[in-house]
């Protein structure tokens, strides 16, 4: 699939600016779409003179659409999308700011849907190629992000119901799941003095991975138009016991998650809701301030 216009959302940092790079490098063009327009140049420039970027919000659906419009006329066609705006805040559901909660499912999932719903008629056109990036969270619902595993179980679905309904007209449709990787995101997470400890406390999960090892995985997915892909491979081992899950978790709350809320309850005392449960990371900073404007 070397040689493609590729549309990139989330792309000024972590998997979607790495992504891009790695494409670009093996031949693609790239349009990047996000909302830090000094990070979004960087990356452009990084993928050679025929790369473009656009600066819009996955939550604005007219911004979206100016993006995708522009994006359309300079190339001529858009061959691949990868849905990949996403913010992360921790936050047990009953204490923590309830517009950030939203906000999470927001970007995260109506934010993927606004990307389908305006990408999807030049993906027919080309018969293309959409890749939803989703998360171990759909599988796996750790304490302290409810937000974020609501938002990427319903990506999950989301790319479920297309690859059904899309298929008869050309267009092939792909879901990725990916545990923690070493992207801005995560290291915000990390940083936060109550739930950072609960993720690196959990064992296997809880592990990060490499960025490039996520790169990889990705670029062979869009390579080979794959309808999963794992980061790492035993996610999909895991899928398989999806059933289980819960009880598990449920168990291993039971001696963690009672001391972790009344921590969360004192931090949101100290530094006050909408700190203590901000979107995590650079990324996350600049969805606020952009939120905050609107």
């Amino acid at each position: 699939m070397a040689g493609k216009v590729v549309l990139i959302t989330g792309a000024s940092r972590g998997i979607g600016a790495a992504v891009a790079r790695r494409l670009a490098g093996e031949g693609d063009t790239l349009a990047l779409v996000g909302l830090e327009p000094d990070e979004l140049k960087k990356v452009a420039e990084d993928c050679g003179p025929d790369a473009g970027w656009w600066e819009a919000d996955v939550t604005d659906t007219e911004s979206l659409r100016t993006a995708v419009e522009a994006i359309a006329e300079r190339y001529g066609r858009i061959d691949v999308v990868m849905a990949n705006a996403g913010i992360a805040a921790p936050g047990f559901t009953r204490s923590m700011d309830p517009d950030v909660w939203e906000r999470v499912l927001d970007v995260d999932l109506y934010g993927v849907w606004r990307t389908v719903h305006l990408t999807l008629p030049h993906l027919i056109a080309s018969k293309g190629y959409l890749l939803l990036v989703s998360s171990l969270a759909a599988v796996v619902h750790i304490p302290g992000l409810a937000s974020y595993n609501v938002a990427k179980a319903g990506v999950e679905a989301m790319g479920n119901s297309l690859r059904a309904e899309l298929r008869h007209l050309g267009v092939t449709v792909g879901v990725a799941h990916m545990t923690f990787v070493d992207t801005d995101m995560v290291r915000g997470v990390d940083e936060h003095p109550v739930f950072g400890k609960v993720r690196t406390g959990i064992p296997l999960v809880g592990k990060t991975y490499p960025l490039e090892f996520a790169v990889d995985k990705f670029t062979q997915g869009i390579r080979k138009r794959s309808r999963v892909v794992h980061v790492p491979g035993w996610i999909g081992v895991l899928k398989i016991f999806r059933s289980l899950i819960p009880h598990v978790i449920e168990l291993g709350a039971r001696f963690n998650v009672p001391k972790a809320d009344r921590a969360a309850l004192a931090d949101i005392e100290a530094r006050g809701a909408a700190a203590s449960s901000r979107a995590s990371g650079a990324g996350g900073r600049a969805d606020a301030e952009k939120a905050a404007k609107r």
